[in-house]
């Protein structure tokens, strides 16, 4: 892309890089983005025969004409609907809205999400919130061609290695890792809503990264992945491990993907069952104390 008119930042998300860059603006600039911070890097050497995502942002663009673009749906996020579109050429328009129905952001991206454009809309509120969507969305499924997933997880490290805990809305996972940090030695918050995994010749890793829901938890960390564990709300507390199959289950609702686009989820459930062959995924029946945390880091960290 042309330079002399454009703002370029380099990032490295999860050891992946990443290239944003800002038609020249008085609005859009780095300064959209305070949660990527600890990932940009001083220098692009090497950057630009290993990209994994690379992202212009500018106002200018516009929405892909009617005739070439089919709607597949509008989902809701929690924080507002975003639309989406199959274009003709196997990419993606997507329009990302906030809770008040407001366009954001309009994202067009190449089949495999390595390529995108984006333009911002509204205030600074919204343009940050548009574009810290866009690259989320760009990263989930770009990923799925890198055996790298995003889960909707809390991450909690101990002695080297991450314990990711999976829940509904509202279980109570930020609950539980919160009492892991108050009452078991050596442990820190990787990120609290959004961790990384990766399969790194046959190994699972897991990341922090820049997205961490309400908990301002952006950090450029890594550790092996310890365990997956998901939290069920009970009278008393209890570990058990999951067989493969549940394991799968388990997971498969908490990983971001696209079911309509064969490839992608494709590669998601293959990423999946990669994290199940090499990783203990359980379920913790708990209340909300100490005990609860005790029993599951005997139980999961064997």
């Amino acid at each position: 892309m042309p330079t002399s008119n454009v703002d370029t930042f380099y990032y490295r998300i999860a050891e992946l890089n990443l290239r944003l860059a800002f038609t020249k603006s008085e609005i859009n600039n780095i300064g959209l983005l305070p949660s990527m911070k600890p990932f940009l890097t001083e220098t692009e050497e090497g950057f630009n025969n290993n990209l994994f995502i690379d992202m212009l942002v500018d106002d200018r663009i516009r929405p892909i004409e009617k005739t070439r673009r089919e709607r597949i749906r509008t989902f809701d996020t929690g924080n507002g609907d975003t639309i989406v579109d199959r274009i003709d050429d196997g990419g993606y328009q997507f329009i990302v809205k906030d809770i008040d129905g407001n366009s954001c952001c309009l994202l067009i991206t190449n089949s495999t999400f390595n390529e995108c454009r984006c333009a911002l809309n509204g205030t600074t509120n919204m343009r940050q919130f548009g574009l810290n969507n866009a690259l989320m969305l760009a990263f989930a499924f770009a990923g799925s061609f890198k055996d790298t997933v995003l889960i909707h997880a809390s991450l909690v490290r101990q002695n080297g290695k991450g314990y990711a805990f999976t829940a509904k809305s509202g279980t109570g996972k930020s609950t539980h890792v919160g009492l892991w940090l108050k009452h078991l030695p050596g442990c820190d918050l990787m990120n609290d809503d959004n961790p990384i995994i990766r399969i790194i010749d046959g190994k699972p890793y897991i990341y922090g990264g820049p997205w961490s829901g309400k908990t301002p938890c952006y950090r450029n960390v890594k550790a092996e992945l310890g365990a997956i564990t998901r939290i069920d709300r009970a009278l008393e507390n209890s570990v058990e491990k999951n067989n493969p199959i549940e394991a799968f289950a388990n997971l498969l609702p908490s990983c971001s993907t696209m079911k309509w686009d064969k490839t992608i989820f494709n590669n998601v459930c293959n990423i999946i069952t990669k994290i199940v062959e090499t990783t203990g995924i359980y379920t913790l029946h708990c209340l909300p104390n100490k005990e609860a945390a005790i029993i599951c880091n005997k139980a999961i960290s064997k």
